[in-house]
């Protein structure tokens, strides 16, 4: 089960997330396929991953499942695909300022 401030990385490439808000049910994270790993530093090279599944965790920005209850934050960018239950991980989107008419 994922909880707040949890480290994962990725065994296939050099992604690492922060868990930022934490599903109340059991997921499966996969990047690029693989599932994430508790803790520790990514140790793959990305030539382990299918090319269906390259889509790259970009630095620094959220990706969030609304339905599932998960946020993660990107703390070191890779070439996998984020995903919760085979479905991709979209960026979260900022946002809007309020207008100061």
């Amino acid at each position: 089960m994922l909880k707040v401030g949890q480290s994962l990385a990725s065994s296939v490439d050099t992604t690492a997330v922060i868990v930022v808000r934490a599903p109340s049910d059991e997921i499966s994270l996969t990047c690029g396929g693989a599932e994430m790993v508790v803790g520790g530093k990514p140790t793959g090279d990305g030539s382990q991953i299918d090319p269906s599944l390259v889509g790259g965790a970009l630095l620094g920005k959220r990706y969030v499942d609304d339905a599932a209850g998960l946020e993660v934050l990107c703390t070191k960018p890779g070439q996998g695909l984020l995903a919760v239950d085979g479905t991709a991980l979209p960026i979260k989107a900022a946002k809007p300022l309020p207008s100061s008419d």
